[in-house]
């Protein structure tokens, strides 16, 4: 199921919040969670739902053995507020008190184990066809790869579950008790297929305690009708522009001016489409109650590299500084190594392809570059050229991001950079000046739509009685419901005509 369907616009999220507000209890509002969110998963793929649970039980099962290891270990030293040391039964609470050797090891222990299970089994649904293939390329053999679907989600909540146990270890987060709570937070169905990927400390209270605040709740519908909105209106067409121009088949005759059209439309697609389902699930949230981080920071403004993955899936670009960059010793030890494994595996976490793997480490080679000689050589630019700059890297990227077979990616390049003028390619045709003038308004609006306006304006509205042209903020508000409701009417009539649209991310 997707939240871009009618089924789920006006049957399953209406029958959810109905049962969800029908009671006022944290345990009722938490088990219509849960059912939900496993009739949701369940939808499309009801085998994989017992991976999910299983992944959720044996997790749950090793946190707790976590934090019973650094729990049982007899008599041990606690420092005293003079700070000397005294010899005392342990004591759980006690934030500065020693941990045993054999307590710290066996919680090492147990946090390998649960690390090896999630990626075993991310490894075997998502990677075993792609290990298969690459040694028997090495090798010259045929190794034969097994043929396992792929469980949509799998990477989203494999590093959620991750990110819950290491914290658990760390002892920055306390273990959950209840089974079927670590289950909401897992399996919630606002996030739980593309992100973005929640911390449990971010809303560890949360899940114990929430109120619906009917303001936070408005805005979150409004967050969602926008998400909707930029999925159905936007998205949509510009990735069937996009999938018009860069076909396998059209590329060798494709002339410059269609390849950057091509590409800046997968560029528009992906945005919207990633950024919508985001939107759509903090929008969400925000109705159950819960605040879930940004992911998305406008990030085609970005002035470097850098800045643009600090920006672009913000969830992803924290959890492998947090859990990978920093425990490698981040930028105090072999800086550059930790950078490139940190690159590779964004890459790979992306897809089982090399074409993933060169995407993560052409964003290594650019962030490197800026790091080594860029980093203050940006101030002497012109005050755009950083952005134009940034906007090319993006461009070239997502090239490498499109197109599985390199040397597809390769083609397409050729033609963006005029070397299709070698072999009587003109700069533009007729076909690519026709979409271009037939999707100019489209082509404009979501260009629009990547810059900060909506922000500007909905600061705007909130600047006191009356907004700065004297209108009464009545009056705003009434228009703002119009509007919102002209999007829900206009992205239902897009979705009316198409029945399966996922979001680009579930793949991943």
């Amino acid at each position: 199921m997707v939240f871009s369907s009618l089924f789920f616009l006006y049957i399953f999220l209406p029958a959810c919040l109905i049962l969800y507000f029908i009671r006022s209890g944290t345990d009722w509002r938490n088990g219509v969670l849960v059912v939900f969110s496993l009739v949701f998963y369940a939808w499309g793929e009801p085998v994989y739902i017992f991976l999910m649970l299983a992944t959720v039980f044996v997790n749950w099962a090793l946190t707790l053995q976590i934090e019973r290891a650094y729990r049982l270990r007899g008599r041990s030293r606690r420092r005293t507020r003079d700070g000397q040391f005294q010899t005392g039964e342990s004591d759980a609470g006690e934030a500065e008190e020693e941990v045993s050797m054999a307590g710290a090891l066996r919680a090492k222990a147990l946090l390998i184990c649960a690390i090896a299970i999630d990626l075993g089994l991310l490894g075997v649904f998502k990677y075993a066809g792609f290990i298969a293939s690459t040694i028997g390329g090495i090798v010259h053999v045929d190794i034969p790869a097994p043929d396992i679907a792929l469980p949509i989600g799998i990477s989203f909540y494999t590093f959620q579950v991750m990110s819950y146990v290491i914290d658990v270890y760390r002892r920055e987060s306390v273990a959950q008790r209840s089974l079927l709570r670590l289950l909401m937070y897992v399996s919630m169905f606002p996030q739980l297929v593309a992100g973005p990927i929640v911390r449990y400390e971010h809303i560890a209270e949360q899940i114990e305690y929430r109120e619906t605040e009917w303001r936070e709740a408005g805005r979150g519908v409004e967050r969602f009708l926008m998400g909707l909105a930029k999925k159905a209106i936007l998205a949509n067409v510009c990735g069937n522009i996009a999938d018009t121009l860069l076909k396998s088949e059209n590329l060798g005759h494709l002339s410059f001016a269609g390849a950057w059209l091509g590409v800046c439309m997968f560029a528009f697609q992906i945005y919207f489409d990633f950024s919508a389902y985001s939107d759509m699930a903090i929008g969400m949230g925000r109705i159950f109650g819960f605040r879930y981080k940004e992911n998305f920071n406008y990030p085609y403004i970005s002035r470097s590299a850098t800045e643009f993955w600090r920006r672009w899936h913000i969830s992803l670009s924290t959890f492998f500084r947090d859990y990978v960059y920093i425990p490698l010793g981040g930028n105090r030890s072999s800086a550059w190594r930790n950078l490139f494994v940190v690159w590779a595996l964004t890459g790979l976490w992306h897809g089982a392809s090399w074409n993933f793997v060169l995407w993560g480490l052409y964003w290594f080679a650019f962030i490197a570059v800026e790091r080594k000689w860029l980093r203050h050589r940006f101030e002497r630019w012109h005050p755009l050229a950083p952005n134009a700059y940034c906007i090319l890297v993006f461009l070239v990227g997502w090239v490498f991001f499109y197109f599985t077979d390199i040397r597809d990616a390769a083609l397409c390049l050729s033609r963006m950079f005029g070397f299709g003028f070698f072999v009587g390619e003109s700069f533009t045709d007729t076909a690519t000046a026709l979409l271009f003038q037939n999707n100019a308004f489209l082509f404009i609006a979501s260009i629009l739509a990547c810059l900060p306006v909506g922000r500007a304006v909905a600061r705007l509205y909130r600047i006191g009685e009356y907004s700065l042209v004297g209108v009464p903020r009545t009056a705003l508000f009434a228009a703002r419901c119009v509007w919102l409701a002209a999007l829900l009417y206009v992205s239902t009539i897009m979705l009316v005509g198409n029945s399966y649209n996922p979001f680009i991310y579930f793949r991943f």
